[in-house]
């Protein structure tokens, strides 16, 4: 796990996370991760009483079941007593009859009892691991820094705090008091067996390592099938929706036979996986079947002779028999064990490479909350990149800027040249790589997280909405609010009197399954989010690109009161939103080109201006992507 932890710390490293297929890093688990097993196991041990209680009942059930075939035996024997000896002997063997029977039954009973025990306190252990896990991967998504996300797929975590996460909660269960069980069932059936008759207890137990070996096999080559079959369902899946979810794009192209053709291919290929987990299922169920009916036959060939020379009784070869018997299931579920071991150990390698990764963005020890004086954000010779640290791969490159309460900045540029990167480096999102951003002369990296982003609010262009009501969609900025102050935020957003017009008012809602919003309502929504928590450093990335240039009007005149409380960063690439600015940054490239008030720019007569000249064209969509380099970051 170290190299995985250098990935988060080192910022020349990829931050991602082990791309490779889940199928294939099982098939690849040739080797059990020995310090992930014995992890998994502390964390049960940690459960003092009811691992206790569990191994308990597991010696406990084994060694009830471990009597049964001696009274079966000694049975047998009663019963062949009673059918040719005399009225006396007659009278004794019924009472020993009687009594073996009472026995087995009791020893039933007890190893019923403490099966249930062992099953109880087991799972009830692997539960209680699972939501420690749970609450612990969940946390740590929530830490971990924006550069781990931006590289991560979002099923892959998913899958990761769902799926790999059940297969180490069951690894107490399934491996650790099963390998309990079973060594406690087979070694002692063994002892019992060579005691009894040495050659009888070898033929006995000869179907064993082979039973056992098949079992391993093909439950390991079974679950790395499932896992594959599970791709191939995904493929599926992702086909039907694509097909679903744009299906008049597919009819408006008559593309109906590409997409039958995919799909029957993709449908091929999980058939052809699930008729190899069939043969293999069959086949290995078969061989073994053969291997212990081959053994059994010997015991009663050699043991019907024992017992026609006089050796031994018959119920001593009963007693032999019911302990193959015995020993079948525990010995096919040796294959169980092993898939367990597997499972846990490369679920868990996938599992705890998120929980033990140190974020990048955290806080420094003994890290002290913000001072806010005056709430003034100044970038000093900001340079940040990506990637490793070189001029070639920097994305901003000696950024310099101050503004203050009831100041604005505006900061315009071609898509790909830092805009974004600017809004995401103010409540640190991301690390600078060189100068530093700072707030009241407060390097932003010394003080704590918490109180940094209580300061600083960013209004995205993407608005987010979770499946809530409008009001607690707009309260997630400050949870503590009461309905005055939200309908307040949301007047100054202009999306009150929308609201105000629906059947629920702001107990709407919103999200998946609530009522459809318009890209500028959503963005509203987004900037009454932003504004309810009264921040002292206001920053809009592009949040108004889907709102109509009299409404952001609007919008900006509301805003202007507490304006003078708070310094306001705009971004955007729509020039009449950043003319009323104190002053305006052309970014292009990951520098600064131009700066100045409006009609400086102007006069300037450089980019700022002809940019301004080819929004006021009559029919230019001011929408329009300027040229520039690239993607925005």
């Amino acid at each position: 796990m170290t190299s995985t932890t250098a990935n988060e710390t080192n910022p020349s490293t990829d931050e991602g996370l082990s791309g490779t297929a889940r199928a294939d890093q099982f098939a690849d688990g040739s080797k059990f991760e020995v310090d992930i097993l014995m992890r998994i196991t502390r964390m049960g041990l940690a459960h003092h009483w009811r691992m206790t209680t569990a191994v308990v009942a597991t010696i406990g059930a084994a060694i009830f079941q471990l009597f049964i075939p001696r009274y079966v035996g000694q049975a047998v024997d009663h019963a062949q007593g009673l059918l040719g000896g005399g009225v006396a002997a007659g009278g004794d063997a019924h009472a020993a009859l009687w009594t073996a029977a009472s026995m087995i039954v009791f020893f039933s009973v007890l190893r019923g009892v403490f099966s249930m025990m062992q099953n109880y306190h087991g799972e009830s252990i692997g539960h209680c691991i699972g939501y420690e896990l749970r609450l612990a991967f969940y946390e740590q998504v929530q830490r971990l820094s924006f550069s781990f996300h931006d590289k991560v797929h979002t099923g892959d975590l998913i899958t990761r705090g769902m799926l790999d996460l059940e297969g180490v909660r069951m690894f107490i269960s399934t491996g650790v008091i099963r390998t309990l069980l079973l060594t406690v069932l087979i070694g002692g059936s063994a002892y019992f067996l060579m005691s009894t008759d040495a050659v009888l207890g070898l033929l006995a137990l000869s179907f064993v390592p082979f039973v056992a070996w098949r079992s391993a096999v093909a439950r390991l080559k079974l679950r790395w099938m499932w896992l594959l079959m599970q791709e191939r369902l995904s493929v599926i899946t992702r086909l039907m929706e694509e097909n679903l979810t744009g299906i008049r794009v597919v009819r408006a192209f008559s593309a109906q036979k590409f997409e039958l053709d995919q799909f029957e291919k993709a449908s091929e290929d999980a058939l052809g996986v699930a008729i190899q987990r069939v043969s293999v299922r069959v086949s290995n169920t078969t061989v073994m079947s053969f291997a212990f009916f081959a053994s059994m036959v010997l015991v009663l060939w050699v043991g019907g002779l024992k017992v026609i020379d006089g050796e031994i009784t018959v119920g001593r070869l009963a007693e032999v028999l019911t302990f193959m018997m015995l020993l079948q299931m525990p010995v096919r579920q040796i294959g169980m064990m092993v898939n367990s071991f597997a499972r846990a150990s490369t679920c868990g390698v996938r599992l705890f490479e998120v929980i033990d990764r140190d974020p990048r963005i955290k806080d420094r020890d003994a890290a002290p909350p913000l001072e806010l004086k005056r709430g003034v954000l100044t970038f000093e010779n900001v340079a940040f990149s990506f990637g490793p640290e070189s001029p070639d791969t920097r994305v901003l490159s000696g950024v310099s800027f101050s503004v203050g309460p009831g100041e604005t900045l505006g900061i315009v540029g071609p898509p790909g040249s830092g805009k974004s990167t600017i809004a995401h480096l103010v409540p640190r999102f991301y690390d600078v790589t060189g100068g530093r951003v700072s707030i009241d002369g407060q390097d932003i990296r010394d003080i704590s997280l918490d109180s940094l982003r209580q300061a600083v609010s960013v209004v995205q262009q993407d608005a987010h909405l979770f499946t809530a009501s409008i009001e607690n969609n707009i309260a997630y900025g400050d949870p503590w609010s009461d309905g005055e102050r939200i309908a307040r935020a949301n007047r100054s957003a202009q999306l009150h009197d929308y609201v105000a017009r629906l059947p629920g008012g702001y107990e709407t809602l919103v999200g998946e399954r609530g009522v459809s919003l318009s890209g500028g309502q959503r963005q509203r929504l987004s900037i009454a989010r932003g504004i309810l928590s009264d921040p002292a450093i206001l920053v809009f990335d592009d949040s108004t690109a889907a709102v109509d240039a009299a409404t952001e009007q609007r919008i900006r005149v509301a805003l202007r009161d507490g304006q003078d409380k708070r310094a306001t960063v705009i971004i955007s690439h729509r020039l009449g939103s950043l003319m009323h600015a104190d002053e305006v940054l052309f970014v292009e490239a990951g520098r600064v080109v131009e700066r100045g008030k409006h009609e400086e720019l102007l006069a300037l007569g450089g980019r700022y201006r002809d940019l301004y000249q080819l929004q006021s064209r009559p029919g230019i969509d001011h929408g329009v992507d300027m040229p520039g380099t690239g993607g925005e970051p």
